[in-house]
């Protein structure tokens, strides 16, 4: 049978999952009448809630006596290590484009590894039936786009569909027929997509994802290079350097057909296959014939920017609401969680119970903290650290972002303000319609932690940023962090009412009454800057006086709402977040108040 292989690349919400959507639906997949999924590719529960995808997957369609491999990827840049190994298995390209928005970084991102590596891309204008889509202007953009990568002649005559996935139908034109449904874009993809270029030789497969499967283990998927494959048969795996991590037997040899994963008898050069039976295969390792000796070229993964040191909850309400506590399940489950994802490093830390975690930025580490709570960890973490190094010359350089943000031009005034207090370099304003205004900035990584939560406030939720890892440059300087110090409770407990409104003219609180608290944990902010430790426990004096003035009831002002993104954005260095499967609580590092004084004190000694 004839194959295709494509990846369908944009940026985050700009329709890619909705396309798969509409093709398995068009293509026949699903029977007349099988109930169908919204957003099937999407089986993450963080990625139904959020609307993102996170994990590549792969799903399959015949048309016209052709099979076509679709392989939907990450659109948001901390998930890029996901994009960047999919493309080399790949040939061709749906490059998805929003109607309204035009391309966006992660829209860069994706396409430039795409332009790199030679595919030719297919540009699809989806969501034209938005109020505010300007289609043609759109098409302009990506067409400069696409020669400020360099793209060669032939990649800049790209094929263009215009159409809207939602409403399940693609035209060669803006004006052209509805009636038609996705048939134009599976034409083109059959016409415009080359058949993959198989090797002569034995079998080789360049491993590109991974999964754990409860009942067959690690399964890796992969293209097949050359040769063929089949269960029971003897292969080994090479590293990138070429030297051999292990040889067996592959158990089982998986195919996608539809959404499902099929056995197969034996599987031919050119197609997606999953397959099961090495234990210690992983990403960029190239499983091959015994004979094999040179592995496959493998993409080199840009280099992590923050991390975050995951530790033991050693807090006095430690075990109390998760199963999963000791610090050998919390190393497992992050070298568990290494393995299959290269963009992350695991690494032991120099405090015991600690392991230190690097990754691409704040929401990919969110998103793993995320994940083990609902799997029933607890844990505290730390607050995100970039990562800096020293050039050649000695120098300290810092990972610097592109960062677009989208607003309403009456505020961005105060948004150039902000990204300036936090270094950042303006490097483009311009009008992007609908009266708002593109404004794109240099920025440190640095200053960018906890940003999101303080443009939507200062922006009245109207904001889009979106950023992107731009390179290294030489360090920045010092940055303000949180102005405000933090209301710390002096004893073990639950908050009474009486006490958290005695306390209002302190600060804004962060818990309710009824809440557990305990020495050393934080709850709520001091309007001044330095630390405040306060008694949240403490009830009313009984008197037997009865008057209504003395016993109005109590209003409390309502507790500022601590996500797990806005808590790892608001600690400070001294400070912890920690996790449990039903809490997010904000404390200190030493929750003793004589020890945090005798702290300071060595601190304040050192810097003089």
């Amino acid at each position: 049978m004839n194959i295709r292989n494509i990846a369908i690349i944009a940026h985050v919400d700009h329709g890619k999952t909705t396309l798969v959507d509409k093709l398995l639906q068009q293509s026949g997949v699903y029977r007349a009448n099988e109930r169908q999924v919204e957003r099937a590719m999407d089986s993450n529960d963080l990625e139904r809630e959020r609307g993102i995808t996170i994990l590549a997957k792969a799903a399959s369609v015949e048309w016209k006596g052709t099979r076509i491999n679709i392989v939907d990827t990450p659109g948001h840049a901390d998930f890029g290590g996901e994009v960047e190994r999919i493309l080399n298995m790949v040939d061709g390209a749906l490059v998805l484009v929003d109607a309204a928005e035009g391309p966006l970084p992660q829209t860069k991102f994706v396409v430039s590894k795409a332009l790199k590596m030679g595919l030719k891309p297919i540009v699809v204008i989806n969501k034209v039936d938005r109020s505010d889509a300007r289609a043609n202007e759109v098409l302009n953009e990506v067409f400069d786009l696409f020669a400020g990568l360099d793209a060669t002649d032939e990649q800049l005559d790209f094929p263009i569909l215009f159409g809207s996935a939602k409403q399940g139908w693609m035209a060669t034109s803006l004006d052209g027929s509805h009636d038609d449904g996705m048939t134009p874009l599976f034409d083109l993809v059959l016409n415009h997509v080359k058949a993959p270029v198989v090797d002569t030789g034995p079998f080789r497969l360049l491993g590109t994802i991974i999964e754990s499967n409860p009942y067959l283990g690690r399964i890796i998927t992969g293209r097949i290079t050359s040769g063929s494959v089949k269960p029971n048969q003897m292969v080994k795996v090479l590293d990138r350097e070429g030297k051999q991590i292990e040889s067996g037997r592959v158990t089982k040899v998986l195919a996608f057909r539809g959404l499902e994963r099929v056995p197969l008898e034996e599987a031919e050069a050119g197609d997606i296959v999953a397959l099961a039976g090495l234990p210690n295969a992983t990403v960029a390792h190239t499983i091959c014939d015994p004979s094999v000796d040179t592995p496959l070229p493998a993409q080199p993964i840009d280099p992590p920017t923050l991390s975050m040191t995951f530790r033991v909850n050693d807090s006095p309400l430690a075990g109390t609401e998760g199963t999963k506590v000791t610090g050998r399940m919390i190393r497992d489950r992050l070298m568990r969680e290494a393995e299959g994802n290269v963009a992350l490093r695991v690494r032991e830390s120099d405090d015991k119970d600690a392991m230190e975690v690097s990754g691409r930025g704040e929401l990919q580490l969110g998103i793993l903290i995320e994940t083990m709570r609902r799997e029933g960890f607890e844990l505290s973490v730390s607050r995100p650290k970039v990562l800096l190094r020293k050039n050649d010359a000695g120098e300290l350089e810092e990972p610097i972002e592109e960062v677009v943000i989208d607003v309403d031009e009456e505020h961005s005034g105060v948004v150039v303000q902000k990204m300036s207090e936090r270094k950042a370099e303006l490097t483009e304003m311009r009008p992007s319609g609908g009266n708002r205004t593109r404004i794109v900035f240099l920025a440190p990584t640095r200053g960018l932690i906890g940003y999101q939560g303080e443009l939507l406030t200062d922006t009245r939720g109207t904001a889009i940023m979106n950023r992107l890892f731009h390179g290294y440059d030489a360090y920045k300087g010092p940055i303000q962090g949180r102005r405000n110090g933090v209301l710390i409770s002096n004893d073990k407990g639950e908050a009474v009412a009486y006490a958290l409104w005695n306390l209002e003219d302190r600060g804004p609180m962060m818990i309710e009454p009824g809440w557990k608290v305990y020495t050393g944990m934080i709850v709520g902010e001091h309007t001044r800057e330095n630390d405040l430790v306060i008694n949240v426990l403490k009830g009313k004096q009984l008197t037997n006086i009865r008057t209504q003035s003395k016993d109005e009831a109590v209003r409390l002002t309502p507790p500022i709402r601590m996500t797990l993104e806005k808590a790892l954005a608001y600690i400070q260095d001294d400070e912890l977040v920690e996790v449990t499967p039903t809490s997010i609580r904000l404390r200190k590092k030493l929750l003793d108040e004589t020890e945090r004084k005798r702290g300071d004190r060595a601190k304040a000694a050192e810097v003089a």
